[in-house]
């Protein structure tokens, strides 16, 4: 049992580091690697960093992401600490992690960009041509607003537009940014009901904040039709959100996409068919009379209280009953 176990254990470990495809640079290989004909990005590393454990499941993502572009780019690392240390004084590396781009000559120059894997994957694409095998994400339903783009969105007089004023490194904001994406996918149909957001944390976009006076974040502020800013002041969930916008709105939206219960219906209306069904058969005549002039001005939306009424009128008494087992 003990050396089952063992052995399980053993390929369970070597299984793991196979299964990277981040190169492993030292002394001895690298220049078999680099410089041969084939650029490629390389991160000089140190085993305690906490960056580097950071970057290290996004840069084994990364590698992962180019495995069907073996000969065109090369994802590698070197150990700037431990045995690759020459390396790491060769190319002048002074802190943890450094990114360098080595061109297919070898030359090197300094990878400034960000450490995600959009980024990162953005950038080898943009130096060889290579495009990662990994689907885009699909574009985000919240509407990114700027200095330059807020005055159209916001103060357009023709739309109602929730606005989150966040920062890129507010804890709260991040816990809010899934819940209000969620929301924006519902209201993504809604022309006239807009979720937007914007970082007012940027140098660029700071005034805008200090003009409607935000002082913290999340701050979310609704702009209505007309130019009327209000301080948003309800709950963070995806329901309170819902509820809102529904609310300034006029929207029918659900909790979580589609339309809600009483979508299609007329106020006007529902009160005429609740007088219709209490009335007696010969008042029912008079209430039908009073609902066809008013469809004349409703349009197509009463369509369906006219049919049903024009049933039960009709004889079809029992009308109601047999479409709600349908």
């Amino acid at each position: 049992m003990r050396f089952s176990l063992t052995l399980a254990v053993a390929a369970l470990f070597a299984g793991a580091h196979a299964a990277s495809n981040v190169i492993d640079l030292v002394p001895d290989n690298f220049e078999k690697v680099i410089g041969q004909g084939t650029p490629g990005l390389v991160e000089f590393f140190a085993p305690w960093c906490g960056h580097c454990k950071t970057l290290a499941p996004i840069y084994e993502q990364l590698a992962d992401a180019f495995t069907h572009a073996k000969g065109k780019v090369v994802v590698a690392k070197v150990d700037a600490d431990g045995e690759g240390r020459p390396l790491g004084s060769q190319f002048g590396v002074t802190g943890f992690p450094t990114l360098k781009w080595f061109n297919a000559d070898g030359d090197a120059e300094a990878y400034e960009g960000g450490r995600d894997f959009d980024s990162l994957s953005a950038f080898i694409t943009q130096k060889t041509g290579v495009k990662s095998n990994i689907k885009p994400p699909p574009p985000p339903a919240t509407t990114i607003l700027n200095h330059l783009t807020f005055d159209g969105v916001a103060l357009d007089d023709s739309k109602n537009v929730l606005v989150t004023f966040t920062a890129p490194w507010c804890g709260h904001c991040k816990t809010l940014k899934p819940i209000y994406e969620e929301v924006a996918r519902t209201f993504a149909s809604e022309s006239n009901c807009v979720v937007a957001n914007i970082d007012a944390d940027d140098a660029l976009n700071k005034p805008l904040a200090a003009l409607y006076g935000v002082k913290s974040f999340p701050t979310l502020k609704f702009f209505a039709k007309g130019g009327e800013v209000l301080d948003y002041t309800g709950g963070r969930t995806e329901a309170d959100f819902v509820a809102y916008l529904n609310e300034k709105c006029g929207t029918n939206r659900a909790v979580g996409g589609g339309l809600n219960d009483i979508a299609g219906r007329l106020p006007s209306f529902d009160a005429l068919a609740t007088q219709f069904f209490a009335a007696s058969a010969s008042a029912r005549a008079v209430v039908y009379k009073e609902a066809q002039a008013l469809a004349a001005e409703a349009g197509a939306a009463s369509k369906h209280y006219i049919r049903v009424m024009d049933k039960i009128v009709g004889g079809a008494e029992d009308y109601v009953e047999r479409e709600s087992k349908r």
